[in-house]
């Protein structure tokens, strides 16, 4: 598993990073089927954090359907969910696209103006950029 980066200045809680990050990670292939998450203490010690709040994240994996654990062995990441993962960040995506779309229609922005805005976001997320910097 690449390294799970934990923003502590969020809202999000800490447990919800580490799911959607790990989710996030089996989705872009980085976390192969069958492979075994590090050990709840091993993960709460590399980030610093409770072994509780790792332990609740792998709860939280394994209720949504995204990993098996097997007692005494470890943490798996369940075969067949790229799709399904792939299909949940595109609806969050669309999501986000509409309420932006509705929002800057709402302030009077042109369809080229906002596709504009788009096309710009894009490029400087292509560049490395972060635009909200």
């Amino acid at each position: 598993m690449k390294s799970i980066i934990i923003n502590g200045s969020s809202m999000v809680p800490i447990y919800e990073q580490i799911v959607e990050q790990v989710r996030t990670q089996i989705a872009s292939g980085r976390l192969k089927e069958n492979e075994v998450l590090p050990s709840v203490r091993t993960l709460a010690r590399e980030l610093k954090i409770s072994a509780l709040t790792v332990k609740k994240a792998y709860d939280s994996l394994e209720e949504q359907g995204f990993t098996v654990t097997v007692h005494g062995k470890g943490t798996y990441v369940i075969p067949g969910n790229t799709e399904r993962i792939m299909e949940e960040q595109r609806r969050e995506v669309e999501t986000a696209l509409e309420n932006a779309v509705c929002l800057g229609i709402n302030c009077g922005l042109s369809d080229e103006d906002i596709r504009k805005m788009l096309e710009l976001i894009q490029e400087e997320q292509r560049d490395g950029k972060n635009w909200r910097d």
